[in-house]
This record gives C-alpha cells, structure tokens and sequence, in this order.
C-alpha cells in the first residue's frame, strides 16, 4: 500500500500487527519514492561480483516478458542502453544478455538501435565484454530478421572467430553452430563454413576442443552435403590432433557422427575416412582418450553389421579388453549389449573373460567395486550357463574380500542375480555356497553370511528361508563372537516378515528370547528390539483394550501426550462416542493406557467418549 512506510513497520517494533517480513518492501517503496530513482536490478546488474550481475540478468530477462511494447521502449530498452554505454565493463557485460529478450517486441527504429548496441559490444575494448558479447551472439542471431543476420550477424561472428582471445574465439564456435541452423542452405558454404573451417585448425587447443565438443550439432545444423565435402576431413584432424584433450573430445563423439552420416554412404565414409582413426585411438598413449573411445566404439557394430563387426571391430574390442587402464576395460564391458545384439556375446567370450577375472582382482578396490556393478548386467547378456561355469566362483570371491564396501556390493549383487535368474536357481547355485560360510573361521565372514541371508531372503521366498536359511542363523546364535551373535538378532528381525507366524512364536522368538539374556549388552539389545517389535510388530499379541472417558477427560491435557506415545508403539486407537458418561480421573486412565502401550502388548485401544 502506497501508506506504508519503515516507521510503521520497522524490524523493532512490537505488536500484533507488526511483520518483519514487511520491512524490506517498506525500504524498497521508501527507496523508490525518492526523486533520485535506481532501479534495484539496473543497480546489481553493475556490481563486481559476477554471481550478483547473472542473477539480476536472469531478473531482468524474466519480467521483461511482463511488459507490454510500449513499456518495453519507455522503461526497458532505455535501461538496456545505460548498462551497454556504462562505464564499467561490468554493466557491458550485463546488457548482453538483454538485448534478445527485448528486440522482438520493439520498434523498427529501436531495433536498429539495438543492434547498434550490439555491435559496438562485440568490438568493445575489454575482453571481458567481448567474450560476453560472443557469448550471446547465437541467441540475439535467433531473433533477428535473416537480412540482418546476413548483413550484420555474419560479420560479427567472423570478427569474433577471429579474436586476439581464445577465450572469445572459442565462444564463437559455439555461436556459429547457432547461425549456421538459421541460414539457407546455399549461404552455408559461403557465409559461415570458411570461419567454422578456421575453428577446427585454430592455433589454440581450447576452439578446436570447443569444435570438437559442438560437431555434432554443427553437423545436424549444415546437413549431408556439407558433412560429406568439409565435416568428415575436419572429423579426422580432430581424432589425429596432437593435443589429447582435442582427441579424446573427438573421440566421444565418434559413434553420433557416425549415425548423423547420410546412409547411402555412411558405411563408406566410416571404414574408408573413419575407422582408420579410431584404430590407431585404440592404442593412443593417454588413457583418456582411450577411456573416451571406448565408451562409445561398441555403438558402431549396430551401424557396421555384423560382418564388418567380427572382421573389423572386434579386434579392436579385445584389445581394449586387454588394455592396462582399468576404465577403458570398465566401459566395453558395460557396453556389451550392443555387440551382443549384433554378433552374440559368444564371440567375446574368450578373452571377455580374462578381462573380467583381471578386474576383479585388481588392487584398487574401487575397480573391483565397478566390476561387480556391471555383474548383474553381465549375467543377463552371457546367460546362466556361462555365468555358472565361468563367473559364478568369481561372485563368491568378492564374499569374503578384505574390503568391507566390496563384501556390501557382493551382497547386493548376489540378490539382483537372483531377480534375474531365478529362485531355484538361489536353491542349487548360490545358497549352498552362501550358508557353507557359516562355518569359516574369519567372523567377518560369518557376518556376511547373515547379510547375504538377510538379502536373499526377500527374493528366494518363504520356503527356502524357512527350510534352509533360518536352521542356519539359529546355529549361528550360539557364535562365540558377540558382533555375530547380535547381528543373528538383527537378521531375525529383518527376515521375520517372510516367515509364517507359527514358525515366528515357536521357534524364532526362543531364540531371540535366549539372546535375549545374553551377558554382552550388544546382543541383548538387539534382541530385546527384535522381541518387542518395535519396528515390525512380529511378536505383538492381539489385545485390544476399552477405555470409558467422559468428554472433559477427552479434553485433558493429558491425552494429547498419550497420543504420542501410543502412535509411538504403532497402537491403534478408535473412538466410540458414547453419551452420559461419568467423568474419569484423568491421572489413574493416563497411567494405566500408557503402561498397555508401552508393555507392547496392545494393538488397539477403544476410546469411549
């Protein structure tokens, strides 16, 4: 309200009428009355800070959309032009990123301001101004008229490519993959390729990265003809560039330019133009660029077939699966899918396995972990006979790795097997192995056990748990070593649900009821937890008590409470409305309701109102 001002609402003042969060719209009226107007966001569109300058960009950009033509020219152009002939590069920079957003909407003669404007930026002095100028070149070029991006966009891209700054050439590139998907396609050739050409043979190694991270789009952006004539020699500089970063960037992006290439001839242009570059990336002396290669070489045998795939690609596949680099093995063999879509996983499997048994002993313990995530997908490409014969013990192994993040993943890993190959499979395959470590001698050992139990239990189902698992655990209580005996509490607890109630009261709860008087406190909490049921209920028994309460011991204070302790204890509470009734002591019903509650012996309580 226009009434407002600091005084009635300052920070201090005391009341029920008073709101602190009031006094900053006070400050910005009060500031805005002042004859000296300063726009808050023109203001911090100027400051140093660059985090500040973005965000009152961003401020700016957005409710500039909420004016109308009209106010765009009065309001919001004339503030674009005070921050594009400021003094400090800092508001330069800012009104290049507000040029976009207003020129669609104004005048004729404002627009030729406006680009005005812009051009004079992208020829600022400060490199700062003109990488921000580059910056936003492609944007401003997307609202532009097509005349103005030929007589004016055209050229200021080629001055900018050209820039004394790698920082602004590199930005540039990016531009021009924008213009170029704005020009016909018979100005491509001659307006935006020369420039682009010049970006991939750039002195600087950042604009031919720049190019070799954007050549996809560029290569959607000019079309077949010109990917055939220009991109393909350019494609191949990139792969054999003498900087690894500029190669390994290439590389990442071999199979999408391979599938962008015009299919008449896109199996020529690969085995004649590209694949001798990717033969010699496969043994390129920096793991990056392997790394980055082999993400993606497995893609090109569903573009190649499958002949030209066993002749030509797999080759290079098994030497990749023998390199020294842990992650370029690690990214063909979590890529497998492809090729077994293509040739079947039976081609592989020869040296497939060497690679993964190499792996999975490595020393570093976060490759042996990578291994056993990609075991799950493994299993489903090779099938459970392979997976049996040759990478089943394999599985086992990493059960007892002195690692202990290794033996979690082995766990979790065993259950996603399961999922995928089945339950009576567990029974003959995996359980047998899983319950015989049990008996070593290492407790760490006998402790996955029970983890692997707790895991399995949920995907084998009751039958096996019962008949199989549970004699096991119940052996496992009597372990002489106290984390076992307390995490056989714990394992109870979490495979109770599985189990059937009658096996659950004869005979888990002796069990647990026996550790429950164990002399280790560990053991005998986590036994007294698992009797109690706090978390599960396994052992509640079905009471369900009736409590008479009048309607003024319904109002007590003390009910309340009572609530919260009993929805603690998972208890149930159902009221019965029931007129006339004497009032009760309030103190005696509390007592008595919440020593129920928490005997954990009641699962409903009947409140009559």
């Amino acid at each position: 309200k226009n009434n407002v001002n600091i005084k009635e609402i300052g920070p201090g003042m005391a009341g029920a009428d008073s709101d602190d969060s009031l006094y900053p719209i006070a400050v910005l009226i009060d500031e805005l009355r002042n004859e000296d107007v300063q726009p808050p966001l023109e203001s911090l569109a100027t400051v140093e800070e660059t985090v500040v300058r973005d965000k009152a960009v961003e401020s700016l950009r957005k409710i500039s959309h909420e004016h109308s033509p009209v106010d765009l020219e009065v309001h919001f152009e004339p503030l674009v032009k005070r921050l594009a002939s400021g003094d400090w590069f800092t508001s330069r920079t800012s009104a290049c990123g507000l040029f976009s957003v207003c020129y669609p909407r104004v005048s004729s003669t404002v627009k030729a301001e406006i680009r005005q404007h812009f051009r004079t930026l992208c020829s600022d002095d400060t490199p700062m101004v003109r990488r921000a100028a580059a910056s936003k070149l492609g944007e401003f070029a997307k609202v532009l008229e097509l005349e103005y991006v030929k007589s004016d966009i055209i050229s200021l891209f080629t001055a900018l490519a050209s820039d004394e700054q790698d920082s602004v050439r590199l930005l540039a590139v990016e531009a021009g993959v924008s213009i170029a998907t704005l020009l016909p396609q018979e100005d491509l050739e001659a307006l935006v390729m020369p420039t682009l050409r010049q970006a991939a043979e750039d002195k600087s190694w950042r604009v031919r990265y720049m190019v070799a991270d954007k050549f996809s789009d560029l290569q959607k952006a000019v079309g077949p003809e010109i990917t055939k004539n220009d991109l393909v020699p350019a494609f191949q500089n990139l792969l054999k560039d003498c900087e690894a970063e500029v190669r390994a960037a290439a590389a990442n992006k071999v199979k999408e330019f391979c599938e962008n290439l015009p299919e008449d001839s896109r199996e020529t242009i690969i085995m004649t133009h590209i694949l001798p570059c990717v033969k010699e990336l496969v043994s390129d002396t920096n793991q990056h660029v392997k790394s980055a290669l082999a993400s993606v070489i497995m893609g090109l045998s569903t573009i190649l077939g499958k002949d030209n795939t066993i002749e030509h690609l797999l080759p290079l596949f098994l030497a990749q699966l023998k390199d020294e680099c842990p992650e370029v093995r690690l990214n063909i063999i979590s890529n497998l899918d492809c090729v077994n879509e293509v040739i079947g996983i039976r081609q592989l499997s020869q040296s497939l396995l060497p690679a993964i048994v190499e792996l999975a002993e490595d020393a570093k313990w976060r490759v042996r972990l990578a291994i056993i995530e990609y075991m799950p997908l493994l299993a489903g490409q090779l099938g459970v006979e392979f997976f049996d014969e040759k990478l089943n013990s394999l599985c086992m192994a990493w059960l007892v790795d002195h690692v202990y993040a290794i033996r979690e993943a082995a766990t979790c890993n065993l259950m996603k097997l399961v999922e995928k190959f089945g339950a009576e499979w567990a029974q003959n395959t995996i359980v047998p192995k899983v319950l015989g470590m049990a008996n070593d001698p290492n407790y760490l050992h006998r402790m996955t056990t029970l983890f692997c139990i707790n895991a399995l239990s949920e995907v084998c189902g009751q039958e096996i748990t019962t008949k199989h698992m549970l004699p096991v655990v119940f052996k496992m209580s009597n372990d002489q070593v106290a984390n076992v005996r307390f995490n056989v509490a714990k394992s109870l607890q979490k495979i109770g649900p599985v189990l059937d109630s009658n096996c659950l009261q004869t005979e888990v709860k002796p069990v647990l009821e026996k550790l429950a008087s164990d002399q280790d406190m560990d053991v005998k909490y986590f036994a007294q937890e698992a009797i109690s049921g706090s978390s599960t209920g396994l052992f509640m028994e079905k009471q369900c008590a009736l409590f008479p309460l009048s309607k003024k011991c319904f109002r007590d204070t003390w009910l309340p409470k009572c609530f919260v302790q009993l929805f603690t204890k998972q208890t149930i509470l159902l009221f019965i409305l029931t007129p006339n009734l004497p009032a009760e002591p309030s103190c005696s019903v509390y007592h008595h309701l919440l020593n129920l509650s928490l005997g954990s012996h009641l699962d409903g309580v009947l409140l009559s109102v």
